[in-house]
């Protein structure tokens, strides 16, 4: 994805509040890497529009805070799946 980084920040953040999504997730959405998603989020986006930073902020630390929660459930179907193909 090109163009302007502000539009990007802005383009990311909305994304993220529309969805819930992650930083890993919105880089992939975008086809772009996570560190530009977050540069542009944490560095561009409170200079450009603080409110919209603000909203932003509220999801991705309830991403932070559940991401214990998520990286056990990888892991969980990471060792089924194995345990399924080990079966056959």
């Amino acid at each position: 994805m090109k163009g302007l980084p502000e539009d990007r920040a802005v383009q990311f953040a909305r994304y993220i509040i529309e969805t819930g999504a992650t930083v890993r997730e919105t880089a992939k959405e975008f086809c772009i890497s996570k560190s530009t998603v977050h540069k542009d989020i944490q560095e561009r986006l409170p200079l450009l529009n603080y409110p919209l930073y603000r909203e932003v902020r509220v999801v991705l630390d309830r991403n932070k805070e559940e991401r214990h929660l998520r990286g056990g459930e990888a892991t969980r179907r990471k060792y089924a799946a194995r345990r399924a193909r080990d079966k056959k």
